[in-house]
């Protein structure tokens, strides 16, 4: 594949030759600063749209309204935007009219100022009208101008502010801070699957503690998602518990989650004990949460709808919080059990929360060793053996077509996976001895 950064350059090039401004804008630059890898490349220039089409053979008018034009090279695509400036955001998303303007224009009108930063790629000239440089260097999150303003503009930002603070590890200016603080509850006026979406990044780009340490601190954390709040202060029994409250045991789970990991075992992580809170309860002086797992997997469905995840995450998601306790009864399974659970599809996540759980706890990993050994030691046909007789079979052995080959069907299969028989000779003497022909 091409190397973007020689393609976006091109592009640039391309602009200036043709006697417009050109720069690099955006994470990009932020992130080169920083000596990051960026994501992507974006372009901010001041062609117009319609200039920008006809320099360049391949492109996608994905915004032309907002001057965003999508340029294609050698396959890949890169966002190139006439500079501009922003009418009032009247449905808080996007603004009710665009100027197309200057530099300064495009760069005052942005979120954050190490998000407002230009780059000229040709000479490596950085171009700053809002201190994003001073920023850069002291590790702040700052709103440009007004903060409530910029929230007031597109709500997300106050999201984006936590994601951003917490993979870089910078923190949030106390005047944006403040602004977050004043306009959380209004968080959830944009579109649910726009808050999953920058959830489901907070989870997955390496920093989830922080993430949601700083949605409580931001109070984001009761409007987005109030099950997760509601953990705070909820006592666990030392003797499995020891770090304390499900919060703080949910935020050490986070914790271990790396970049770039599933949605599916992340949120399985976030919500494996979400039905704590409802379930807590008291026996012979002991705290317990009777049912939690399976009343925590329904709530975590819910929550995965009102986030508008797909259906193949929420039905993952159901089954790793159904299931996050199961592996401790591993040792005591039967084998036939044992080798069902090993073979599920999503087994290997299961497997990756309960170890976090554990060491989230009281880093007991018998049962996670116990699982990990045993699937080493079965080979896959052990696991899945392939069937020993059909239903031609069955025919030939005189029993009529109809429920019963379900019945047989399934107890080969079990006595196979409990090592009971090996052989299609076997598997016929079991058939006749546990279901004689009448």
């Amino acid at each position: 594949m091409a190397d973007e950064r020689t393609l976006v350059t091109g592009i640039v090039r391309r602009l200036r030759e043709a006697g417009h401004e050109a720069y690099l804008a955006g994470g990009c630059v932020r992130d080169q600063l920083l000596g990051r890898a960026p994501l992507d490349f974006d372009v901010a220039t001041s062609a117009p749209p319609e200039t920008v089409q006809r320099l360049f053979p391949r492109t996608v008018p994905v915004g032309a309204e907002f001057g965003v034009i999508l340029v294609v090279e050698r396959g890949l695509p890169f966002e190139v935007a006439t500079f501009r400036s922003d009418d009032a955001y009247v449905d808080g998303r996007r603004p009710s009219q665009v100027h197309f303007g200057s530099a300064r224009d495009d760069a005052q009108r942005r979120d954050f100022t190490i998000n407002a930063l230009f780059l000229d790629p040709l000479s490596g000239e950085v171009v700053d009208f809002v201190g994003g440089r001073r920023d850069l260097s002291a590790g702040v999150i700052r709103a440009i101008g007004d903060a409530r303003s910029r929230i007031a503009e597109d709500r997300l930002r106050m999201l984006r502010a936590v994601r951003l603070a917490a993979r870089l590890g910078f923190a949030i200016e106390p005047e944006t801070h403040a602004a977050i603080l004043a306009s959380a509850e209004t968080i959830t006026d944009i579109a649910p699957e726009r808050i999953g979406d920058e959830v489901v990044k907070i989870l997955t780009e390496g920093a989830a503690r922080r993430g949601f340490e700083l949605l409580a601190a931001t109070g984001l954390l009761g409007p987005v998602l109030p099950e997760v709040a509601r953990m705070e202060g909820v006592a666990q029994g030392p003797e499995y518990h020891p770090e304390g409250d499900v919060f703080t045991h949910t935020l050490l789970l986070l914790h271990q989650l790396p970049a770039g990991g599933s949605e599916t075992l992340a949120l399985g992580a976030l919500l494996h004990d979400v039905a704590k809170p409802a379930c807590v309860g008291e026996h012979h002086g002991r705290i317990t949460f009777y049912g939690h797992p399976a009343v925590g997997a329904e709530m975590a469905v819910a929550i995965c709808h009102r986030l508008r995840r797909s259906r193949a995450t929420w039905e993952r998601v159901d089954y790793l919080v159904r299931n996050h306790l199961r592996l401790v009864q591993a040792p005591e399974m039967r084998l036939s059990t044992l080798k069902r659970m090993l073979r599920e599809e999503g087994f290997d996540e299961l497997l990756a929360l309960a170890r976090m759980d554990a060491l989230a706890s009281n880093r007991d990993l018998r049962y996670v060793g116990f699982c990990e050994r045993r699937r080493a030691e079965l080979a896959q046909e052990e696991m899945r053996p392939a069937r020993l007789l059909a239903g031609d079979d069955l025919i030939a052995l005189g029993y009529p077509p109809g429920p019963l080959f379900g019945e047989i069907l399934t107890a080969l299969e079990e006595a196979q996976l409990e090592d009971q028989i090996r052989t299609r000779e076997e598997a016929e003497r079991f058939v006749a001895d546990r279901f004689p022909r009448r």
